[in-house]
């Protein structure tokens, strides 16, 4: 018995967190508890990040008018990602690919400025910073699960842009806009794979011993 184990329950809520967190682009219109709220930006502040750099930057998006400037972003590059597919193209313009007028609640998630200053862990491998803050969304995302609220993770649209629609400092750059809200249901499955558009990889394919898988 390793006695820093969890119990049987507390483990069996973590897996199915897990199992059963989803990627939304449906939501009801109904607002979030305040509450909850505060306990996901909590989940997402105890995430492991290299270096201890912390880089991730939260903003609650409550202007209208911002709401709509970020969807005409996302808008603008579903095109040019539907162009970029070629021959998916038709199949991609049919999903639903975000949730961003819908849901009650926005946040875009960016890197702070000033990176270069974390150099433990990174001085090889710069990316960490992005890898730490992919972790803080992570945590938030099986947080939200537990609670029974939604998120979708919607990367479609121009850094750049988005960083001068919310006035963010040099340096920083919008990483994730997180879709949060009550959801009728949670998907069963991922929607891309009930769409077909692909399948969870076997772990044959992600572990092998010593060398690459297949080698």
């Amino acid at each position: 018995m390793n006695r820093h184990a969890y119990t049987d329950r507390e483990r069996e809520a973590i897996y199915r967190a897990i199992r059963e967190r989803r990627d939304m682009r449906h939501f009801l219109p109904d607002p979030v508890d305040e509450a909850v709220l505060s306990r996901l930006l909590e989940a997402a502040r105890q995430a492991p990040s290299v270096g201890y750099m912390q880089p991730w930057r939260f903003v609650r998006v409550r202007d209208a008018t911002l709401r709509e400037q970020i969807a005409a972003l996302v808008d603008a590059e579903r095109r040019a990602t539907a162009e970029a597919l070629d021959e998916r193209r038709d199949d991609f313009l049919r999903l639903k690919v975000e949730g961003i007028r819908d849901c009650p609640e926005l946040w875009v998630v960016a890197l702070c400025g000033e990176r270069e200053r974390y150099v433990f862990g990174r001085r090889t491998m710069a990316e960490m910073d992005l890898a730490s803050a992919s972790c803080a969304i992570q945590n938030l995302w099986l947080a939200a699960r537990a609670e029974g609220i939604g998120v979708g993770w919607v990367s479609l649209f121009e850094p750049d842009a988005l960083a001068r629609l919310i006035e963010a400092p040099p340096g920083a750059v919008p990483i994730a806009l997180l879709c949060i809200g009550h959801v009728e249901a949670f998907y069963a499955a991922p929607m891309l794979e009930q769409v077909g558009w692909d399948s969870r990889r076997h772990p044959d394919e992600l572990i092998s011993i010593d060398r690459w898988p297949g080698a």
